[in-house]
């Protein structure tokens, strides 16, 4: 997952290309914007950085804004999941879900869900993320790391029953850690859904210890190293910081679904 980027081949931009709009003519190629954007999220350039072989930044800017605001981006990141899950010859959603958070340090001179997480001693933002078993992110919310797990994690879920998305048709078991106990295991119950507990061990050693599944969101986090844009948080809302997860997560699927 360390490789520096590549642009989209075409069988990566097959699979995304019938959810964006490409009926009508354009100035812009939308495959040069989403290779920028992947440009932007692996390397972590500045915008004004980008180099000109790319279309201007000021319009890689605009769609990235819109896809985010639209809800674009999330739909481009649940087609890579699914490709990538029918590539490993699986269903195309989960029925076993995995949560975990992670905190990260947000860059000076933001101070918009700025918190501090005093048992990992970070000043910033903490993201929150809900991985198949395959650690493929399927949702994710961005918030201070003050902020407590159990009652910031609630996003990740639908509302209600009856406006559960597509991507949790199958979903039945969703898996945690103690710190979900309290109103987001009420949330998981109230959708119908068993809400599971694997802790680490009382008995293991000091430092790194594998625990039942959950190691696969600790393996994610890792992945999520290898994209500069979000090592540390330089986003004026969180927002944002959850679209350059998702593309990180576009990015990585559709390598391993895909093949020239």
């Amino acid at each position: 997952m360390g490789e520096c980027y590549q642009p989209l081949t075409d069988s990566q931009w097959q699979v995304i290309a019938p959810l964006l709009p490409l009926q009508r003519k354009r100035r812009l190629c939308l495959r040069q914007v989403v290779d920028a954007l992947r440009y932007v999220c692996r390397t972590g350039c500045q915008w004004r950085s980008l180099p000109a072989c790319f279309p201007p930044w000021s319009a890689v800017y605009y769609y990235f804004a819109r896809w985010q605001a639209t809800g674009t981006l999330q739909r481009l990141n649940e087609a890579g999941n699914r490709a990538d899950r029918l590539a490993s010859q699986r269903l195309p959603t989960p029925s076993l879900a995995l949560v975990d958070a992670q905190s990260v340090k947000l860059a000076p001179r933001l101070n918009q869900q700025r918190g501090l997480d005093a048992h990992k001693r970070v000043n910033g933002r903490k993201r929150q993320v809900l991985c198949d078993t395959g650690g493929r992110i399927w949702q994710v919310v961005v918030h201070a790391a003050s902020g407590h797990d159990s009652r910031a994690a609630h996003p990740l879920l639908p509302r209600r029953e009856q406006l559960r998305p597509a991507w949790a048709s199958r979903l039945r078991t969703v898996l945690t850690d103690r710190a979900y106990h309290g109103r987001f295991a009420q949330q998981v119950r109230a959708l119908g859904w068993q809400h599971q507990v694997a802790s680490r061990p009382p008995s293991a050693d000091r430092g790194f210890v594998p625990v039942a599944q959950r190691w696969v969101v600790e393996r994610t986090f890792a992945w999520l190293n290898c994209f500069r844009r979000i090592v540390v948080d330089y986003e004026r809302t969180p927002a944002s910081h959850a679209a350059w997860i998702l593309l990180a997560n576009l990015t990585m699927t559709l390598r391993r679904a895909t093949t020239e």
